[in-house]
């Protein structure tokens, strides 16, 4: 684990925030689970600044309580989703 995401996965455990937390995507009509844990843990292989910058963004919400760590995880896993999908399509 490295230190960036050390910290975001201690962010959330310093303002009690379950890090095993869903969220549900409809996709097409299929319902995609992810994470709290997950997303982090994807958002973790990027680069070293997207690193940095997750981790900024993630503070800013924690900031903002509960509303704002829901809709941080949420956007960030409709990101997740909407490359992964973007990926399985043939042009």
């Amino acid at each position: 684990m490295n230190n960036i995401e050390k910290e975001c996965k201690e962010l959330l455990q310093k303002h009690k925030i379950n890090i095993s937390s869903e969220i549900d995507f409809d996709v097409n009509g299929k319902v995609h689970t992810l994470s709290f844990e997950y997303i982090i843990d994807t958002f973790m292989k990027a680069s070293d600044e997207s690193k940095t910058v997750f981790l900024t963004a993630l503070k800013k919400s924690i900031s903002m309580k509960e509303v704002g760590v829901n809709e941080f995880f949420e956007s960030m896993g409709k990101l997740l989703l909407m490359t992964h999908l973007s990926n399985k399509i043939e042009v």
